[in-house]
């Protein structure tokens, strides 16, 4: 049985827009660049090292896609592509 659908990921992305809000905006903006581009930048070590690369790579565009609308198309592109992918894997079983 397939259990339900989790409520969609922009309402999750909002939700969590608004909490990021409490900081004020130059410092969420540096959390956000720091936090965010580490998290990139260890996420593409890990695709030629030992780890979850592509996990640590959308977990960083996450980050800063919660200040970045460039980071957040990127996500959804990744997102998509990636679902995309997945379908046709299932298909070919």
């Amino acid at each position: 049985m397939s259990s339900p659908d989790p409520e969609p990921r922009p309402d999750r992305l909002t939700r969590l827009r608004t909490s990021a809000r409490a900081l004020p905006h130059p410092l969420r903006w540096a959390v956000a660049a720091l936090g965010g581009g580490s998290l990139v930048l260890a996420g593409l070590a890990m695709l030629v090292l030992p780890g979850p690369g592509i996990a640590v790579l959308l977990a960083g565009l996450a980050v800063l896609a919660i200040e970045f609308t460039w980071a957040e198309v990127l996500l959804t592109r990744m997102r998509s592509a990636g679902s995309s992918a997945w379908s046709a894997v299932r298909r070919r079983r």
